[in-house]
């Protein structure tokens, strides 16, 4: 499996190349290193969710909630912002909120008996609508300009998101490949039942993922927050199909049991270097769209072709 990992990383290293070849040949300021920042800094809200996204989806699960329950983050930790509670616990808010979604939609899959599709599929109408109700629907104004610095600064002239990123990128790789919970990952996410006769704690490994699939949307609406000024309860939409877009272009089996950090984080890299190359050569939303869907489905054949594993 090890090896196959290691395989599906290095084509996924040589898509992004072909990419980014064909549009540093067509966008000569494609190349740029401020070109190149901005596609970071563009993929590091995508990276955040779809981290937490992996581990969910490797242990034989998915989460469609997770822009909703950005928004109900944002909103929430706003409102303590305005009103004067100080930053640090205000963000410890946001985090915490993201925790509560996740073991909730962990507690009904775990307890419930329920499909993930099913429940995370409720939770994005729940928490997309406590959102709205929270803030009446309107946006939230006035935050800190503490809070804006230290989501919009750099450090040695990297952007704080993607230094945020890379840490994230790190514990998540660590968790995955040096711990007992990512073997338990990997495990449930093959064949849950022999997992359970081997000793696994398959309900809390399903707490596990969930809880920081929920907690790393909650660390993207901080980014994006700070980068806007503002927090709406419509953001993140569609943030789901992005995250699950990441992990598939980067070799994460939708059945479970198989996936890779550095693969999704090239997933995201992809994503956003297409955004960006369209939109350099003036191409409209619509066929980025398109050229999506596209990689997408290209990567799901390359899953076929390379497993064996039928849908």
């Amino acid at each position: 499996m090890l090896s196959l990992l290691r395989f599906r990383d290095a084509g996924t290293v040589l898509g992004l190349l072909i990419i980014g070849t064909v549009f540093a040949t067509l966008a000569p300021t494609f190349l740029t290193a401020p070109n190149l920042l901005n596609v970071l800094q563009q993929s590091s809200i995508n990276a955040c969710v779809a981290l937490g996204m992996t581990l969910v989806i490797i242990s034989g699960g998915i989460d469609l909630s997770v822009g909703p329950v950005a928004a109900l983050s944002a909103v929430l930790g706003a409102a303590l912002m305005v009103a004067g509670v100080p930053v640090p616990l205000a963000i410890a808010a946001m985090i915490g909120t993201g925790l509560a979604c996740g073991a909730f939609n962990a507690a009904l899959v775990a307890f419930g008996g329920l499909q993930p599709f099913i429940v995370t599929l409720g939770g994005l109408s729940l928490y997309r609508a406590l959102a709205l109700i929270f803030t009446g629907g309107q946006p939230i104004f006035g935050l800190p300009e503490g809070f804006r610095a230290l989501t919009n600064g750099t450090l040695a002239g990297v952007p704080n998101p993607v230094i945020l990123v890379a840490v994230l990128a790190i514990l998540a790789h660590v968790v995955l490949n040096k711990t007992p919970l990512g073997e338990y990952f990997l495990a449930v996410g093959g064949n849950p039942e022999a997992a359970r006769i081997a000793g696994v704690p398959v309900r809390a490994t399903k707490f596990a993922a969930y809880m920081i699939s929920g907690a790393c949307a909650s660390v993207a609406s901080v980014v994006l927050v700070g980068r806007l000024g503002a927090a709406e309860p419509t953001m993140g939409t569609l943030w789901e199909l992005d995250a699950i877009a990441a992990a598939a272009i980067g070799g994460a089996s939708l059945m479970g049991g198989r996936g890779s950090i550095l693969g999704t984080l090239i997933g995201c890299i992809i994503l956003g270097t297409l955004r960006n190359g369209l939109t350099l050569l003036n191409v409209q939303a619509f066929y980025q769209l398109l050229a999506t869907g596209i990689i997408i489905i290209v990567a799901m054949l390359v899953d076929r072709l390379t497993t064996g594993k039928q849908g």
